[in-house]
């Protein structure tokens, strides 16, 4: 079936989902995005077509069409089995949630529902425009719903919250289009393809994009809006929040990177430096927090300090990136879902300093946990082979003394012993908040009643997680990744 009925499905369900019982509504939801991360599985083992057309306007905007290439399939895949998760773990919680807003359940879960599923399909939409204008059309949406869903349903002051987080991805996307402006008259086009067989990207356009999107990474200095909004997002949107829509930034990155490397070249080594400090300070901040929510905030900067620095480190680091962005979303949609499970069965409880022991209580989620901190430490998940990509690169772009970036042996070396610590430390901070709350001496011993819902999705995403580690699903991606201009292995537009 043409991949883009699969494509459409999610955004046709959003109109008719809000007509259904919650039930009915969460099910056909998950349907649609499961649908399509069936086919993009099938892509991963059968060469789908390369573009589908859907219109083309006057220069300098140019074909709108679908771009369909490993990157794309990579994020959407991690999109669609993420989204259809959430949206079952959600009929609960969001339940639980407008009782306590005493809100009217059947009426609120229809306007919840369409937002939700217009916010997932929008990120869907985004990894596959072929065209920068349709690209920057699905970012603005996913601001806007997202905004609308931390504002309407959110915790503690959420319109102010709601306002922080509009007003500060609002300027991304401002910086970001500005760019964009300017990569079209540069160029004639915003046409991706077009742009990816002999376009350039001027540092100016490069300054703005790149700007735009370090503040929806967000790293540090940018990154003051992300724990209010995380913390206080209900909590199914804290799982796409984090996990999905930061790190798109870094797909758009990527993107542009493959058109045009010369702004990282030319500021490779202060934009690494400062990746790596602000993983570390997010790491090392994790320990600061009291509250769970903001605790996994912190570390989703860490985290996309990890898409930052391999962005710096050519082809090897490209496929770093993608699989590192995939790694973060199975792991982080675990976390915060996790968190929320334990809102929804300990009556709000978020503070750190109440926790212990709750493995007694809610194992499921205990255990759920501990997988989703093994994807961010990159231990028997994906993960692993997204660390292994980002060293790998780093070996290659500062110890070859071929590569135009060699530094010496002793900087390349403590370039690496750095890059390990950044490893270790999402290691040492998922043991230690795994210990902090579930457990040591446990305050209540009682075992709970927990909603399937709350947990049997978490452990799907896991599952996921840990076969794209191994044959043929790591293979088929690989592979893949490879086979594309700039960012394979044999050959492309990076030095």
């Amino acid at each position: 079936m043409n991949m883009l009925i699969f494509l459409l499905l999610p955004l046709i369900v959003a109109f008719i989902a809000p007509l259904l019982k919650p039930k009915s509504a969460t099910y056909l939801s998950s349907i649609a995005f499961l649908l399509p991360f069936l086919a993009i599985i099938g892509c991963l083992f059968n060469s789908c077509p390369p573009k589908i057309h859907l219109m083309t306007f006057s220069p300098p905007i140019g074909e709108f069409y679908l771009h369909f290439d490993m990157i794309s399939h990579a994020f959407g895949l991690t999109i669609c089995i993420v989204s259809a998760m959430i949206a079952l773990y959600a009929l609960p919680y969001m339940t639980h949630r407008f009782g306590e807003m005493e809100l009217n359940v059947e009426s609120e879960f229809r306007k919840y529902i369409f937002l939700f599923d217009l916010y997932a399909a929008s990120m869907l939409w985004l990894v596959y425009s072929g065209n920068f204008v349709l690209l920057y059309v699905f970012l603005e949406i996913t601001l806007i719903t997202a905004f609308l869903l931390i504002y309407t349903y959110g915790y503690g002051n959420r319109k102010w919250v709601g306002i922080l987080y509009f007003l500060w991805c609002a300027a991304a996307g401002v910086l970001t289009l500005a760019g964009i402006v300017i990569l079209a008259f540069e160029n004639n086009t915003l046409a991706l393809d077009v742009l990816l067989a002999g376009g350039t990207v001027g540092m100016i356009a490069w300054a703005f994009i790149f700007f735009g999107m370090i503040i929806e990474l967000p790293v540090l200095g940018p990154h003051i809006w992300l724990p209010w909004a995380h913390a206080e997002a209900p909590t199914p949107v804290s799982a796409l929040l984090s996990p999905l829509t930061v790190g798109l930034a870094g797909y758009v990155l990527l993107r542009i990177a493959l058109i045009d490397y010369s702004f990282i070249e030319a500021y490779r080594m202060p934009i690494l430096c400062y990746a790596i400090f602000s993983s570390i300070y997010g790491g090392f901040s994790v320990f600061k927090q009291t509250d769970f929510k903001r605790l996994l905030a912190y570390s989703t900067v860490s985290q996309m300090g990890y898409v930052l620095v391999a962005l710096c480190l050519g082809p090897f680091g490209f496929i770093g990136l993608v699989i590192q962005y995939m790694s973060h979303a199975f792991g982080k949609s675990i976390l915060f879902s996790c968190a929320g499970g334990i809102i929804a069965v300990h009556h709000g409880l978020r503070d750190l300093t109440k926790m212990g022991g709750l493995h007694d209580s809610i194992p499921q989620i205990s255990n759920a946990a501990v997988l989703g901190f093994l994807n961010l430490g990159g231990m028997l998940t994906i993960g692993m082979l997204g660390e292994f990509f980002i060293l790998r690169g780093a070996v290659e772009t500062f110890l070859k003394p071929e590569s135009p970036a060699f530094i010496t042996w002793e900087g390349g070396l403590a370039l690496i012993i750095a890059l390990i610590f950044m490893f270790i430390l999402s290691v040492w901070y998922g043991f230690y908040t795994i210990k902090k709350v579930f457990y040591g001496k446990p305050k209540d011993t009682k075992r709970l009643e927990i909603s399937g819902y709350l947990y049997v999705p978490l452990y799907i995403i896991a599952i996921v997680s840990v076969l794209l580690l191994f044959p043929p699903l790591s293979t088929a991606l690989i592979q893949g990744l490879n086979a594309i201009p700039g960012l394979g292995l044999a050959g492309g537009v990076l030095p």
